[in-house]
């Protein structure tokens, strides 16, 4: 009681506002906690994509909007049947430098598939040094037509003298 009277602070008077409430710690933010995006959901759109599932059945798989897998996964839902591929070769590859020979035949079928290789920096055999003219656009056209007057077009005052004839 002297404790209360002399000014000292109570033990607890941190824990109260100036109501005399208690006070409570900061709660989480309201709604729905933002979503979040790790390797594993990563890798699970990249193979939905690369069989070839929807932007919908994709989302409604993870649970999640199409908003929020655009959103968080726009790389992986351009580009992951190619990175898919690209893990599939180098599988097939590792198998293959170990002896398998499944691997080995699969992996030089899908070479002969791939077809020749591009050529680069190389000219080509059929290339001219001709320059070849530009393409008219529309009003450059109609100006060279007029310009070139047919032949048979005739004299237009012989022509208006014949009609005042008649």
């Amino acid at each position: 009681m002297a404790d209360e009277k002399s000014g000292g602070a109570a033990p607890d008077a941190a824990a109260r506002d100036l109501f005399g409430n208690a006070i409570e710690p900061i709660r989480d933010r309201r709604g729905r906690p933002s979503f979040k995006k790790d390797k594993e959901n990563q890798e699970f759109v990249m193979v939905r994509v690369a069989d070839g599932w929807t932007h919908k059945a994709i989302a409604a798989n993870m649970g999640i909007d199409e908003k929020t897998l655009r959103k968080h996964f726009s790389r992986e839902l351009m580009d992951g049947a190619v990175h898919i591929r690209g893990m599939l070769m180098d599988v097939l590859v590792h198998k293959a430098r170990e002896g398998h020979i499944q691997s080995v035949r699969l992996l030089l079928e899908r070479l002969d598939a791939a077809g020749p290789l591009a050529p680069r920096n190389h000219p080509r055999a059929d290339d001219d040094d001709d320059p070849k003219t530009p393409a008219l656009g529309k009003k450059e056209q109609r100006v060279q037509d007029a310009q070139a007057v047919p032949d048979d077009y005739g004299d237009i005052y012989a022509r208006l003298e014949g009609r005042r004839q008649h």
